[in-house]
């Protein structure tokens, strides 16, 4: 298969270098003219982005203000082989199926996040930094080289616009829309001389509930300040610090219904379809009945409404730097950074509420030389220093069983890496790197479980029996909890019991990555390149009895890739296949450990074969006038897809589960998910957008609409009928005014024509067996207005 594999693309990605040959003969001049010029720094040094020889999507500054983009999120719009799971604890990050369902500390991403350069280690920190930007590289594929761990799927890399030296500069954008939305970003640029430049930044987002019940609004201010001077003609220093404080309620969820389980011979679970839609949210009084209608597992009751209503206090910041030294024989680069994270929220995102508390600090360093050619090679050295330590409480209520946890997380990574490039002739180029990757991770976890059972029966039936509220330490329970170590209450007919757990592990992994590619300029505008490239993702510790800790991922990724300009530069044909084999890949998801206590846990699950093609197309048809299309298909396939999850006491249901299972053992069943498609991958995804510009005189009126495709796709863990979304499409317009030197502009602008709310994300609820989902945005509206000196 892999043969083939490539062997077709090989031969469709020659067929238009033959066809468009004569467009550009050999030695024919680069035209100024065409469609922009974006130099990317994707691979650690800067070079324009169709010279550069991997799959990579940008968006830059410009587009970033122009359509809105305030969060990570909205990415997906883009990109279609990114998936952003959009929640309150953060941001779930899918690359072609390569994600997971966890922002818990004890997990890493599978994609990597870059700001500014600085590598981010909590995906709940990805907020509060999409203002005043230079542009966004989305890296699709493992980055084991020059990104090093946790990157099997790809990077993120937000750059922030750096000062300008010699100009005294400064815009502001305003928009308001409907939701009573409030965007407001700026920066001044100030002249400090000939070689000094300051910039600061700011920005500010916030807008009302999506949801019926209100849940769903955002407030997010943050600014960035930084300082760049050129210290000598051969060395540059620039500094940078920035803050963001994020709160409202986070993301809303709703109801899509609840199983129901029926024991005995021809029994099993029952679907029920919650009356109302998930986007009435959880607090409306329709879906508090609703939740009132289920039971809460082993309790032998039914659940209470939903409380506390969630809210976030969340606050962002760091401080980094970017020193160059030019040697003359390459130049070095060194990048310190300190961050800090504070997390205090309030979340009901699986439809039970969980707090979370949560202090991380992390400083890394990373050292790079980029040599000037020796003899016939290139080359980039470098190591790297990552240190992170977390001090997290969770606190998660399921009614029926609830569990505080206090966990101290500690990682120490160091990374030496280096990459050369053989340059052959002016058209032809070998590279290969390797970077070594040694982890240490010391984990101590203590936890206070508590369970309420039921005694009465068959069946089960204590209307009286007590639920746990939502409080951060059992000394606040509104009814007698056993003391650590006593035996069981017993309280409207069943008994409370407590259950403590002690955690403490540390764990080395080591591991190689590799990179080996072929790159050929087959025309002055047309390049082709092949290349081999591997991941890895570190193992880590769960808080769960019988898992303790999980083992690192892998992926291997072959690709074929050709980057065409044509017609004096107007048009650009890019076409990447792709062959990724992912083994021992990591997921996570909530259920019952084999002491029968519920936890959220890691597990390595198996392989899975991710193949498929992306052909990205601009044209500028006119002066005036640009279309771009992307297209991708996805073919991402479990071919082994198997884990473990408690059995708990004598009488709990089976694992719900669309899935097969099996008896494994007296504390365990076996799930088989193998043969299903990879999570957030549809089969086909396409993009497809217009620009027209019209003069009018000394200003411009411009249109612009754009539309995204994507196919039925999984975007649960359980494989259940409900996780798996239909067809979508959504699309956007907007039209603006203004001078022809961009001096100001008004814009108006429509998001989501269609008013579809797509379902984004959606977890069950382990012990009630609710089915919950969370919605993109509705369809939104309202104006832009910018100016700028």
């Amino acid at each position: 298969m892999r043969r083939a594999l490539l062997t077709t693309a090989a031969c469709l990605f020659l067929a238009p270098c033959a066809a468009f040959a004569q467009d550009a003969p050999a030695g024919e001049q680069a035209s100024n003219e065409g469609l922009d010029e974006i130099i990317v720094t994707a691979q650690r040094r800067e070079e324009n982005l169709q010279n550069a020889a991997i799959p990579v999507d940008v968006v830059t500054g410009d587009e970033v203000l122009e359509r809105g983009i305030t969060e990570l999120s909205r990415l997906s719009e883009v990109s279609p082989a990114l998936t952003v799971q959009p929640s309150s604890a953060g941001n779930l990050i899918f690359m072609r199926g390569v994600g997971n369902f966890t922002l818990t500390a004890n997990s890493d991403p599978s994609t990597a996040f870059n700001y500014d350069g600085v590598y981010i280690g909590r995906p709940s920190t990805t907020y509060g930094t999409f203002y005043d930007l230079a542009r966004v590289e989305i890296l699709k594929g493992p980055q084991g080289i020059l990104y090093g761990r946790n990157a099997t799927g790809g990077a993120v890399n937000v750059i922030p616009q750096a000062p300008i030296l010699g100009e005294t500069s400064g815009y502001l954008s305003t928009s308001f829309g409907d939701y009573n939305a409030l965007t407001a970003e700026g920066a001044v640029n100030i002249a400090l001389g000939e070689n000094s430049a300051f910039r600061a930044s700011i920005s500010t987002s916030s807008h009302d509930g999506y949801l019926e019940d209100g849940t769903g609004a955002d407030e997010t201010t943050a600014f960035r300040l930084q300082f760049l001077t050129e210290v000598t003609p051969n060395l540059r220093v620039r500094v940078a610090g920035d803050y963001a404080e994020v709160g409202g309620e986070g993301v809303g969820i709703g109801y899509l219904g609840r199983y129901n389980f029926i024991p005995g011979p021809g029994g099993g679970y029952v679907f029920v379809p919650f009356a109302g839609g998930p986007d009435d949210g959880v607090f409306t009084p329709a879906a508090q009945t609703f939740r009132q209608g289920a039971r809460a597992g082993p309790a032998g009751r039914n659940l209470d409404a939903i409380a506390p209503y969630p809210g976030l206090n969340n606050s962002f910041g760091g401080v980094n730097a970017e020193i160059t030294y030019d040697a003359g024989f390459g130049t070095f680069t060194l990048v310190p950074a300190w961050r800090h994270t504070t997390i205090d929220s309030q979340n009901v995102g699986g439809g039970f509420p969980f707090l979370q508390i949560e202090d991380a600090e992390q400083e890394s360093l990373e050292l790079r030389l980029v040599g000037d050619r020796i003899g016939i090679f290139d080359y980039t050295i470098g190591a790297y220093y990552f240190h992170e330590a977390i001090d997290s409480d969770l606190i998660i209520n399921l009614s029926a069983t609830a569990a505080w946890t206090s966990r101290q997380f500690d990682t120490t990574s160091f990374a030496p890496f280096g990459s050369i490039t053989a340059n052959f002739s002016e058209d032809f180029r070998a590279v290969a790197g390797v970077r070594w990757n040694s982890d240490q991770k010391d984990f101590e976890g203590r936890a206070t479980g508590g369970t309420i059972v039921c005694t009465v029966g068959p069946p089960t039936f204590c209307p009286a029996a007590p639920l746990f509220p939502t409080v951060l330490s059992p000394s606040q329970l509104p009814f007698p909890f056993p003391a650590q170590g006593g035996p069981p209450g017993f309280n409207g007919g069943a008994l409370v019991i407590r259950t403590d757990s002690l955690f403490i592990n540390t764990l080395e992994n080591e591991d190689f990555t590799y990179r080996f590619a072929l790159e050929y300029d087959i025309l002055p505008r047309s390049m082709a390149y092949a290349s081999v490239e591997t991941g890895y993702r570190s193992g880590g510790f769960n808080g769960a009895a019988g898992f303790e800790t999980y083992d690192p991922e892998y992926i291997t990724a072959y690709t074929l890739g050709l980057k065409n300009r044509f017609f004096d530069n107007r048009l650009q044909l890019n076409l990447e296949a792709f062959l990724w084999e992912y083994t021992d890949q990591q997921v996570s998801h909530v259920g019952l450990d084999i002491n029968g206590n519920i936890a959220q846990f890691i597990e390595n699950i198996g392989e899975s074969n991710i193949q498929g093609a992306e052909l990205e197309a601009r044209w500028l048809i006119t002066p005036t006038l640009e279309v771009s299309s992307n297209v991708q298909y996805l073919s991402a396939q479990n071919d082994v897809f198997i884990y473990q999850v408690g059995r708990g006491a004598p009488g709990t249901p089976p694992p719900l589960t669309g899935c097969t299972y099996s008896i494994a053992s007296a504390t365990l069943y076996n799930v088989d998910c193998s043969a299903f498609p990879a999570y957030n991958s549809p089969e086909w995804t396409l993009n497809f957008g217009v620009e027209q510009t019209i003069p009018l005189g000394n200003f411009e009126l411009t249109l612009g609409a754009d539309t995204q495709y994507k196919g039925e796709r999984y975007i649960g863990f359980d494989y259940l009928p409900q996780q798996l979304i239909d067809e979508s499409w959504v699309s956007n317009a907007h039209v603006g005014f203004g001078p022809a030197d961009n001096r100001w502009e008004i814009l108006a602008y429509v998001r989501n024509i269609e008013d579809e709310r797509v379902p984004v994300f959606a977890p069950t609820h382990p012990i009630a067996n609710l089915v919950m989902q969370g919605l993109s945005a509705p369809q939104t509206y309202g104006v832009r207005l910018s100016a700028s000196f």
